[in-house]
């Protein structure tokens, strides 16, 4: 009978012995989460805070109680990191934070309130770096708990997103708990105290736009749209055009303008009276051999529709090549807009968040052709809203964005003004279009003598 036990007992200490080594392994993935976060709040300020040991003697911090403690329940879901360097990881993380995003702002999470939350390791540039969200069930139902590991067990193993839990206990300190989802339910693999942590000198994405938003050549942008293939059909389409489309190419001997704007500031209006008063070539980025996939493009997410966008500057490089060789040519929209709306949707927080002014974001890809001028049309955000409210026309995502948060648009604008090499010359964009027509003519000729 002992001897009969034996296999039983062998089987019962195999199962054992394989939940340690996933408990330990766990625990380690746990250990090896990023340590600091920063929880963007209904102001746009950025609240910073840190896990710790459980044997930190810091005082419990009243404000970090109110923003995650009761009354109500906090939960934190942040995607899991991808290599800097492997863009499919990359592209597919991107995909699954806007997947959980759609998620959570449907039923039965529309009461709660849902705010953008970053993960991070200090002083390790990007590396590490976890996207996601904090959503606060301000009646802490269980309903909202159940639901959450519902929503988890959809995704699957490898990118399911992290879940935390926030609790204070009865000395009214605060802790997060890290669950992951098992065949048997969940199980908690980690619980640290939280913790107040100074903001760093630099947003934490900042080191990372130059590869997620802000492509400073054709080669990062193509390789992204190069894992699209199989799951966007148009974005091999717009590889065959980018093939087909010469490198290096130089500006011929007339003059290269851009002109750029937020929606709804004449931009369309003036390229075109320009173009026709200097009988200028008007050309568009996108351009119109691509333009027609951009509505597939804009519903994807940043570093996808980004790179689609930046692929399309490239393609339009080689038409102003051509062009410029007989005539001046005038482009609506360059590189600038792809890198100014690229840098406002992905950091999180205000104005003082963004790069610093000289920062290399805000300078022109070395291998994209460089206009001559670029101008920059501005006008008030109630005159260029009434605009857009007077032309009916159905918004795009960017536009309701810029209308809605006057904070995006001020990070849009501001990231325009720090554009360098070149730099954007500003037109007051509200007086009458003659007006504005007559500024833009005459800054153009000042500039280039023979026009």
């Amino acid at each position: 009978m002992a001897f009969a036990g034996r296999p039983r007992a062998a089987l019962l200490l195999w199962r054992l012995s394989g939940q340690l080594r996933a408990w330990r392994g766990l625990c380690a993935l746990a250990m090896a989460r990023p340590r600091c976060f920063a929880l963007e709040l209904r102001d746009c300020t950025l609240a910073h805070f840190a896990l710790g040991e459980e044997g930190s003697d810091a005082r419990p911090d009243p404000s970090l109680a109110e923003l995650l403690g009761p009354p109500g329940r906090s939960y934190s879901l942040c995607v899991p990191a991808a290599a800097d360097g492997d863009c499919g990881a990359r592209v597919q993380a991107a995909r699954v934070h806007q997947n959980l995003q759609r998620q959570l702002r449907s039923d039965p999470f529309q009461r709660c309130q849902l705010h953008r939350l970053l993960c991070y390791c200090p002083g390790s540039q990007a590396q590490g770096m976890q996207h996601g969200f904090l959503l606060r069930d301000p009646c802490d139902c269980l309903d909202t708990r159940r639901a959450l590991l519902e929503l988890l067990g959809k995704f699957q193993e490898a990118e399911r997103p992290h879940l935390g839990e926030f609790e204070a206990d009865s000395q009214g300190v605060l802790w997060q708990r890290v669950w992951v989802l098992q065949e048997s339910g969940q199980l908690q693999v980690g619980c640290a105290r939280v913790l107040p942590t100074l903001e760093p000198p630099l947003h934490p994405v900042v080191p990372h736009l130059l590869s997620s938003v802000v492509f400073r050549d054709l080669d990062t942008a193509r390789a992204i749209l190069e894992t699209c293939t199989s799951s966007i059909p148009e974005a091999q389409a717009v590889l065959d055009v980018v093939d087909k489309c010469p490198r290096r190419v130089q500006r011929g001997k007339f003059p290269v303008i851009a002109i750029e704007g937020l929606d709804a500031t004449g931009k369309t209006t003036v390229t075109q009276a320009v173009s026709k008063s200097l009988k200028a070539v008007l050309l568009y980025s996108p351009p119109s051999c691509i333009g027609q996939w951009r509505k597939t493009f804009d519903d994807e997410p940043t570093i996808i529709k980004r790179a689609f966008y930046s692929l399309g500057n490239y393609i339009v490089a080689s038409e102003i090549a051509k062009a410029s060789a007989k005539s001046p040519v005038i482009v609506d929209r360059f590189w600038h807009s792809t890198a100014t709306y690229g840098i406002a949707t992905e950091l999180s927080g205000g104005l003082q968040h963004l790069p610093p002014a000289h920062h290399p974001v805000y300078q022109w890809p070395g291998d994209l052709l460089k206009p001559d001028l670029v101008l920059l049309l501005t006008m008030s955000p109630e005159e260029r809203a009434q605009r857009l409210r007077d032309r009916g026309l159905e918004q795009t995502r960017e536009e309701a964005e810029l209308e809605a948060n006057s904070v995006f648009r001020q990070k849009v604008e501001l990231s325009y003004r720090r554009m360098e090499n070149p730099g954007c010359l500003e037109v007051d964009a509200s007086p009458s279009r003659e007006k504005v027509l007559q500024t833009v003519l005459g800054l153009i000729r000042n500039t280039f003598q023979d026009l």
